[in-house]
């Protein structure tokens, strides 16, 4: 895991950015792990894949745990330690970034109505010389969360038990580039059988 140090300035060029999805946990309230959950005949982790492919991501990992399958399109990571929390998740993923990656951008595969367009814009942020960057609903910090090289060792030793960038973005604020994102996405995320149902009918209606 290499730290790198911070590049100014939007017109100096800037390497790839990777896409992490988050898709470890067993789903305990769902009764499965959502990674295998489908929405519109499509899983979870799939979607998440495709959207941050879609987005600009490139490459594209996802860390499993609950849940060992294959992934089209993307590099799986197997977190031995899913159990313990998100925490955990966002560690693995960090170790396992390549060293070509200059920033990672962070999602979770349980919010499904987060869209290729949200990290299209957390991206362009990026371009435009970001180095921290949330995308915001209602002017309230959510997911995805793009995180320049240089501050991947504080979040990873901030991320613990259940809680990932959470810490470093609420630390770090002064950082982090606000990226509104209420046009384009929701944060809603599926937790129970009643989220996943109510989900499926909004996207039905879509």
């Amino acid at each position: 895991m290499g730290t790198g140090e911070a590049r100014l300035g939007g017109s100096e060029r800037r390497g790839p950015v990777a896409g992490l999805l988050l898709a470890a946990g067993s789903g305990s309230r769902l009764g499965r792990p959502k990674a295998l959950v489908e929405l519109g005949g499509e899983r979870l982790v799939d979607r998440g894949v495709r959207m941050l492919a879609e987005g600009g991501c490139a490459p594209v990992l996802v860390v499993l745990g609950a849940a060992d399958t294959r992934v089209e399109g993307a590099l799986t990571v197997h977190n031995t330690d899913w159990s313990s929390g998100m925490g955990s998740s966002v560690r693995a993923g960090i170790d396992a970034l390549p060293d070509s990656v200059d920033a990672v951008l962070v999602a979770l595969a349980d919010q499904p109505l987060v869209t290729p367009a949200a990290v299209r814009r957390l991206v362009e942020a990026y371009e435009q010389g970001a180095r921290a960057a949330v995308a915001t609903y209602n002017g309230n910090p959510r997911n995805p969360v793009l995180l320049g090289r240089e501050h991947w060792s504080t979040v990873y030793s901030m991320a613990e038990r259940d809680v990932g960038a959470r810490p470093f973005l609420r630390a770090y604020s002064h950082l982090v580039t606000s990226v509104s994102c209420d046009d384009i996405a929701s944060p809603e995320d599926i937790d129970t059988a009643e989220d996943l149902a109510r989900m499926s009918e909004m996207l039905d209606r879509a």
